[in-house]
Order: structure tokens, then sequence, then C-alpha cells
């Protein structure tokens, strides 16, 4: 089994990395100077314990891809980029693991693609400067459980989890993932938040940031509700997560943001939040629930992209006001 990670960022930049360390054979796809620097010295990949810098083979256009039959294509793009690259990929006969946050991904995929697989993502990493990420998690860098679209296991899916495994990963084939995958999207809900206000607040920021994150939370939580969608509980997400995946420095670097924090700051034009508080607004409008907090977030991380801004711009508590706004 060869890994293409479709998407060396963050997220496919640790797996493929790690997974590479481990022998298994990686090809990365990648954009611009990242695919130069990696092609030219390397993947630098630090963690907690050690720096790795990893000569990958690297292609910066799917239609580059040389796939082969014993091929597993992890997608670990921003929702967003989901469809353009699937259609650019020269097989559409392969196995496709959605490594992504969101929900949507796996339909997407099951539109070109037969054989789709969904993937809980948490993985604390940071990609901010071009042939770098660090893979900040510790003691293990991610718990990465996969299962079949839309319900199952199968013998790939088991040994995509052993790989994952034996590379310094949490992972487990798991039959129901949509219904933990549609937990992990009500924890990034607050990606929008993050990445728009910070997390550096003082006393009426920290309020204003929690009575928007507990808005937004409740209004997915109806959504879930009307639309007859299943969730992992609190208590399931807490004993499956444990003590596994914790946040420690790298290189003595602290903290910095996560995926959509680290897309503002980058200076992304586009967002993953139309895939995350998007999906509430959409359940919303179709099953008649009310979402302002989460279109709130949706329509002002986008506009904040547009605009160039960096993270953590605007004051949690004037965005509060702007949701009050809304609603009366």
């Amino acid at each position: 089994m060869r890994f293409v990670i479709l998407g060396a960022g963050a997220v496919g930049g640790t797996i493929g990395g790690l997974l590479a360390d481990s022998g298994h054979e990686v090809l990365l796809l990648a954009r611009g100077e990242h695919a130069r620097l990696i092609s030219d010295r390397g993947l630098r990949l630090a963690t907690p314990s050690r720096v790795l810098q990893l000569r990958l083979p690297v292609v910066d256009r799917p239609e580059q891809l040389a796939l082969r039959d014993d091929d597993v294509l992890l997608l670990t793009v921003k929702s967003h980029q989901t469809s353009a690259l699937l259609e650019a990929l020269p097989r559409q006969d392969l196995p496709v693991v959605c490594a992504q946050n969101g929900v949507a991904n796996e339909r997407m995929a099951l539109r070109r693609c037969a054989l789709v697989y969904g993937m809980v993502v948490m993985l604390p990493a940071v990609h901010l400067e071009p042939g770098d990420v660090d893979a900040q998690g510790t003691p293990y860098s991610g718990l990465l459980d996969v299962g079949c679209y839309p319900t199952g296991v199968d013998d790939t899916a088991a040994e995509v989890a052993r790989a994952l495994s034996a590379s310094g990963f949490v992972s487990q084939p798991t039959p129901d993932i949509m219904r933990w995958k549609h937990a992990k999207l009500l924890r990034n809900l607050n990606n929008a938040l993050e990445a728009l206000c910070g997390h550096d607040h003082d006393d009426e920021g920290r309020e204003a940031a929690r009575e928007l994150s507990r808005r937004a939370r409740a209004e997915a939580e109806a959504c879930y509700a009307a639309a007859g969608i299943a969730w992992a509980s609190d208590e399931e997400w807490t004993d499956r997560r444990k003590e596994q995946v914790q946040w420690a420095p790298v290189e003595g670097r602290g903290r910095t943001g996560g995926s959509t924090w680290q897309s503002l700051a980058r200076g992304s034009a586009e967002l993953e939040g139309d895939y995350l508080n998007g999906e509430i607004v959409l359940l919303g409008r179709t099953h008649g629930v009310s979402t302002p907090v989460n279109a709130a977030l949706q329509q002002h991380a986008r506009l904040a992209a547009r605009e160039h801004r960096a993270p953590g711009a605007m004051r949690a508590q004037d965005l509060l006001a702007v949701v009050d706004t809304m609603g009366a």
C-alpha cells in the first residue's frame, strides 16, 4: 500500500511525514513554494521530541500524479478545495480517505469515486512557512479513526488504521465514522471564532467568546435533532481521546491557532467556514431552525479572508453585538 497525500499542509504533512518515517511509501501533492522546497531539500517536520528532514517524492499538480493500483489517497485539503482536486485526479477508482474537517467531503467524493472513507482528525499541527510543518501532538501525534462511508469497515480501513497506529498515531476502524465526524464538527464551529477574534481576550471578550461558542453549538445540536442526525456524545468523545493527544511546544514555539486561523495568517482568500458553520446554516435553512451565530461566523470569516485581514482583528464582544442585532 502506498499513501498518496493530497495536500501536504499541516495535517497532510504530519500524516505523510510520519508514515514515511516508519517505512511506508508516500507520495505528496503540495502547491507552489511549499512543493518546490520539499522537492529541493525535503519536508521539515518538527515534533515535540525530534526534527525530521524527509526527502519525499512530491508533485505540485494532481494531473502529475502517477497513480498505482495499490495506492490509497488521503484527502487532506480544505473542504472548499475538494471538488476541484477530485475532478483533476487522473484516476477515480482508488480508495479515497477524507481526512478533513466537516461532513460534506465524503458525499462530494462519492459522486466521483466508488471507494470512500471518512476519517476523524484530532491532530494539532501548524503549517505557516513553505517547506515546514510543526506536529504538536504528544504522546501521540494525532487520533485518526477511519471507516467506510457512509457506514461500515473493511480490509482497507483496517490496514490504514494499522499503518497509522504503527507511525505514531492512535487509529482504529470505526463503523459509525460519520457519527464521530458530526461530533467533531461541533468542535470545529469555533474555528471561525478563533480566526476572527483570536484567543487573547479581556474579561468582556472572554465572556462574549464563551457565549458565541455556546450559542453556535446549541444551534448545531438543534439542527442535528431536526435532521435526525446522530453524533457521539461528549462522554464518548472524552473517553476515546483520553490523554492520548495533547498539545506540546515544538522547538520552543508556542500555540498559534487552528486550521482556519492558519489559513487567515497565510493570507488565504478562501476559508473552510462554508463547510463548518455553513453546514449548520444549510441544515437550519433546510429544517427550519434559526442559526444566527453560525451565519454570522460564516459571513464574517468569508469577509476577513476576502479582505486579507490578520487573525484576531475583531473583538468577540463586537461580533456578539452583531449577532444580537441580527436577531433583533
